[in-house]
């Protein structure tokens, strides 16, 4: 068994999560070719592997492993919704322009004293940062935006 494969069979034990065929074949694709997919896409790469693999079948295995924390759903406004594994920790810049997803180097946030959550107890957390990405010109100033 590869290093990967026993890295995403540990990821589902340690998530919880029953792996079955078509929610390893999901997470596989993700993890492996390092991509933002839409479900869409998703489901095209996977039934291309397993042409058995229905629609349905990959939506399901989406909530599922989104559930148990093996994959985050990253809404991009006005755009199909992308999904990304989580197998490492990351952040997110999303791009307003083209619609592109790009994985950030995780940080953590600073301790600002008492957490403005209340009573809340917080799972996980993520930050995503939105703008507009190096090939649509990023270095070119935001409407409303001081040069």
């Amino acid at each position: 068994m590869s290093s990967f494969s026993a890295e995403l069979r540990q990821a589902f034990c340690n998530a919880d999560v029953r792996p079955t065929v078509q929610r390893y074949a999901v997470l596989q694709y993700l993890a492996g070719h390092g991509v933002h997919a839409t479900a869409e896409e998703i489901f095209r790469a996977v039934n291309r592997q397993d042409p058995r693999a229905s629609r349905a079948t990959v939506y399901n295995s989406l909530k599922s492993l989104a559930r148990g924390g093996l994959v985050r759903e990253v809404a991009s406004a006005g755009k199909a919704a992308r999904f990304d594994a989580s197998l490492h920790p990351h952040h997110h810049f999303v791009c307003e322009r083209c619609g592109e997803v790009e994985d950030i180097a995780w940080f953590e946030l600073p301790a600002t004293g008492k957490p403005p959550l209340g009573g809340r107890r917080v799972r996980s957390f993520e930050v995503v940062f939105r703008g507009v990405c190096e090939k649509c010109g990023g270095s070119q100033p935001l409407t409303g935006e001081k040069a």
